[in-house]
């Protein structure tokens, strides 16, 4: 996991995720993309937009990079000219979305549920 940002994790919320998950903290987010995208990584955001796929109508490709923008602010339009592509999960009454960890848990669920045998 590539955190941009402050690099914080609960051991008593994370419980085995501390041992078991990889992160690494990056700068700059466009220049941690840019390099995924090198990698052969394909990029799909978490974003509402007039371009985002439904989420569960999306087919992830199984090198997939999911990239998680701020809690409000979400991806900056930099950042966004360098994904393959954006999905948004469906919400019905308000608020209008999911807070961030809820919206990436079904995100990760979904890209799972596509790849089950890891």
């Amino acid at each position: 996991m590539i955190v941009c940002g402050s690099l914080k994790v609960d051991s008593k919320i994370a419980r085995d995720a501390k041992e078991t998950v990889n992160l690494v903290r990056r700068q700059n987010l466009s220049r941690a993309l840019v390099k995924l995208r090198e990698e052969g990584y394909r990029l799909v955001g978490l974003e509402q937009t007039d371009q985002s796929h439904v989420l569960y109508d999306y087919s992830f490709d199984r090198k997939t990079a999911l990239v998680i923008g701020h809690e409000r602010n979400g991806l900056q339009p930099e950042e966004l000219d360098l994904l393959h592509d954006l999905v948004e999960i469906p919400v019905y009454g308000l608020p209008h979305s999911y807070n961030v960890v809820t919206a990436t848990t079904m995100a990760v669920y979904e890209y799972c549920r596509q790849f089950p045998r890891g």
